[in-house]
């Protein structure tokens, strides 16, 4: 039975995030009050840019409601429930370890339910880290960790800068990336997935991003039979990785 996630930590106060943030703690995401001024502020502002911090600007009306209307002093920053990984690191160390390479890099998901339900299934499927971009991309939240069915606390997760900073680093170490796309001729199962493999999968709304599937070694499309036009995220997600799974327990029996 799974343990009860509780809620993400919400911190509030510009102090109390600036000495957060100097102690080292995992940062989801700060919300800043628009129009907000004053010295404080613009320390804790620097500090932001230096860490390359994930920022939102909105009304009080959301602060007070993620303070729970206590003095927020125009700031709430979310403290997020597992650690990040370095990517290079964590590259080097599934190659020591002798195993085939595969990553999942996720393009600017939003869905947090999405997030949950990939990260899940990508632990059932053997994935060796899901890599994400520090802005633009869903949290890792309590909702994250609770459709995921508790898996975040197992999977390996790296933020970078940029998804192409991501591209290449893996494609620096010999690891082949395909795009799953619908702008392809190129069917899934044409793909060689019993090699080093980083499956890039895109946004709900737009898919993967144009210059990101410029910078792919292969581009692949699920079969639709239907009149519906596409998968939802995670399913597709679900596809690319049971294909995967299949080409290689095939080969370990041959």
């Amino acid at each position: 039975m799974m343990t009860e996630v509780k809620e993400t930590t919400n911190i509030f106060g510009i102090r109390a995030i600036i000495e957060a943030i100097e102690s080292g703690s995992t940062i989801n995401k700060v919300y800043l009050q628009k129009g907000l001024r004053g010295e404080l502020f613009y320390e804790l502002n620097k500090l932001i840019k230096i860490k390359n911090l994930t920022t939102s600007m909105v009304p009080v009306e959301k602060l007070d409601r993620l303070s729970k209307n206590s003095n927020h002093q125009g700031a709430v920053a979310q403290i997020s429930p597992v650690e990040f990984y370095d990517l290079e690191e964590l590259i080097e160390k599934t190659i020591e370890d002798k195993k085939t390479p595969l990553f999942l890099v996720l393009d600017q998901l939003s869905d947090v339910r999405n997030f949950g339900a990939i990260i899940r299934t990508a632990e059932c499927t053997g994935v060796n880290g899901i890599i994400i971009q520090k802005n633009g991309s869903a949290p890792v939240n309590a909702e994250t960790i609770k459709t995921s069915a508790g898996a975040a606390f197992k999977m390996p997760i790296c933020k970078v800068d940029h998804i192409k900073d991501a591209l290449f680093i893996l494609q620096g170490s010999d690891i082949k990336t395909v795009a799953a796309t619908e702008k392809t001729e190129d069917s899934i199962f044409n793909i060689n997935f019993n090699q080093p493999i980083a499956i890039v999968m895109g946004s709900e709304h737009r898919g993967v991003n144009p210059s990101v599937l410029k910078m792919v070694d292969y581009k692949a499309k699920l079969p639709l039979l239907g009149e519906i036009a596409s998968l939802n995220v995670s399913v597709a997600c679900g596809a690319f990785l049971y294909e995967t799974v299949r080409q290689r327990i095939t080969e370990i029996k041959n």
